[in-house]
C-alpha cells in the first residue's frame, strides 16, 4: 500500500469528471488500498478517487468513530435522496483547514459496487449522507466551495493559492 499524493483547491484537475470502473480488477483494489490507507493517514472520513488524480468513479470512506468501518463504492449512484436537507460544517482533504455550513440530503440511498465487484445499496443518513454527497460530487468534478458565495469561494481560492506558493518556496 502506499500514501497517495492528494490534489489541492483549486487545481484544475479536481474539476475533471470521473469514468466509469469497466471490471473491478487488482489495480482496482490496489487503488481501494491507497486511497484507505491516504484517507486515514490525513484523518479524513472520505476520498473520492479524483482528489489523487486518478479520475475513475471510485470512493472510499469511513465515518465510524472507530475508524474501522471502512465503505467502498465503486461507479456509485444515488437512487433515493430525502426531501429533507440539514446543515453541516463540512470540510475536504482538497481544501485543508477550511470548514463551511453546506446543506445537504439528510439520507440518501446508493447503488455501487463494492471492493470485490459486488452489487450493493447503501442507505445512509447523518454524517454517512453528507460524506456520500460530497465525494460523489468529486467524481462529478465538483468542490464543496462551489456552494458558497462567489466572494467566500474567491477568498478560500486566494487562501490556497498562497499556501501552494508557500510551500514551492520552503
Amino acid at each position: 500500500m502506499a500514501l497517495l499524493p492528494i490534489l489541492k483547491y483549486p487545481d484544475p484537475r479536481l474539476r475533471e469528471v470521473a469514468k466509469p470502473v469497466a471490471v473491478v480488477d487488482d489495480g482496482v483494489r490496489r487503488l481501494v488500498d491507497d486511497m484507505l490507507e491516504t484517507m486515514y493517514a490525513q484523518e479524513g472520513v472520505g476520498l473520492a478517487a479524483t482528489q489523487v488524480d486518478v479520475h475513475r468513479r471510485v470512493i472510499v470512506m469511513d465515518t465510524s468513530s472507530e475508524r474501522n468501518r471502512p465503505v467502498v463504492l465503486i461507479n456509485p449512484q444515488l437512487t433515493a435522496r430525502s426531501e429533507e436537507l440539514g446543515f453541516s460544517e463540512e470540510g475536504c482533504l482538497s481544501v485543508p483547514a477550511t470548514f463551511e455550513r453546506i446543506a445537504r440530503h439528510e439520507r440518501v440511498t446508493v447503488q455501487a459496487l463494492d471492493r470485490e465487484g459486488q452489487p450493493f445499496e447503501l442507505q445512509a443518513e447523518g454524517l454517512s449522507a453528507v460524506c456520500v454527497q460530497h465525494e460523489m460530487d468529486h467524481l462529478d468534478g465538483k468542490v464543496f466551495v462551489e456552494y458558497l458565495s462567489p466572494l467566500k469561494r474567491d477568498r478560500i481560492r486566494t487562501r490556497m493559492l498562497k499556501r501552494a506558493r508557500e510551500t514551492q518556496r520552503a
